[in-house]
């Protein structure tokens, strides 16, 4: 059912409550999946990253071959991984910035300038910024050479927070367009009447500067366009049976209704079995009720339910096999 649901999907965001699961489930359906034929990329979103361990390999912020499953592996059968390194992808857009304001800006003005960018590394939200910029690079990649791109997110809140962003960051960069359009007219008409004409520095560095809000409105538009895009996206909640989860689960779910980022499924993780002794069976029980609110509340969404195993589910071997009994 889970792989049904997504069938067809080209992104697929996994999130829910912190410990819940959500990176094995995430490289489990990433797995079953590739013995489908699929080229999967899995990419963590999450700052206390477990992709590297869940694997037992070392994984960075470019991507990693994990898992092969056909000899070709070029075409298709595969599992790749990469963690998002937030600081990496800040300092090397406070880099690019400084190469363009060193370009642009006369000398006297680059030390004020380059007090500025230092504040900057450490500003609320440039992390967050610099996060979404490393998603809309992987959804891009994702979408050109792979067959299925799964975000494996933070917990909640920080995901909705992060999925908010490309409509909030573009409606922010159009007023600033909409700013230096204002600015350049009246720069355009104070030439005009001093009888000045051409191209100087502060003109180039103002076309420089809206080229730029340009390029990352339209990348902010294109991301905000695939995660809302019922066609191509699908977010997957992972909750296990319990109270607490269940309950920002169904938060969750009305929070991404809110931000038209379309539920594709929905897994209740690490299942109780009924017939593993009086301690499971019990327990078992009383997860019942919890399942029962989630399909109530959720009764159009497809609900899978993955069984709590006995060992760890930790290496290459571990996940195929788990992998295995969803296809």
């Amino acid at each position: 059912m889970l792989l049904t649901a997504i069938g067809g999907l080209r992104v697929v965001f996994v999130g829910g409550k912190g410990g819940v699961g959500k990176t094995t489930v995430a490289s489990t359906v990433a797995v079953a999946r590739a013995l489908e034929g699929a080229r999967v990329l899995v990419v963590s979103t999450d700052p206390a990253h477990n992709l590297g361990h869940l694997w037992d390999r070392q994984v960075g912020d470019d991507p990693v071959r994990l898992a092969t499953f056909t000899e070709d592996a070029s075409a298709g059968g595969a599992v790749e991984g990469m963690e998002i390194d937030p600081r990496a992808t800040l300092d090397r857009h406070l880099a690019s910035v400084e190469r363009t304001m060193r370009r642009m800006l006369p000398e006297r003005m680059r030390p004020h300038a380059e007090r500025h960018l230092e504040m900057a590394r450490e500003a609320p939200g440039s992390f967050e910024a610099a996060v979404l910029e490393r998603v809309a690079d992987a959804a891009a990649l994702g979408m050109d050479e792979y067959d299925l791109v799964i975000f494996d997110t933070a917990p909640s809140g920080h995901t909705l927070r992060l999925l908010s962003l490309p409509g909030q960051l573009t409606t922010w960069t159009e007023s600033l367009l909409k700013n230096r359009d204002r600015s350049e007219r009246y720069a355009s008409a104070m030439r005009s009447i001093a009888g000045t004409s051409g191209e100087d520095l502060a003109t180039a560095a103002d076309a420089e500067l809206r080229r730029t809000l340009i390029r990352r409105r339209d990348r902010f538009e294109n991301l905000r366009a695939v995660v809302t895009d019922r066609a191509r996206t699908g977010f997957l909640i992972v909750f296990t049976p319990e109270r607490m989860p269940v309950a920002e689960t169904l938060e969750l779910a009305d929070s991404l209704t809110d931000l038209h980022v379309p539920l594709a499924a929905l897994v209740a993780n690490r299942r109780s079995p009924a017939d593993a002794g009086e301690l499971l069976s019990a327990r078992r029980d009383v997860e019942e009720p919890q399942l029962h609110r989630v399909r109530a509340a959720l009764p159009h969404v497809p609900l899978t339910e993955l069984p709590l195993v006995s060992g760890e589910l930790v290496g290459h071997d571990a996940l195929v096999d788990f992998a295995r009994s969803l296809t």
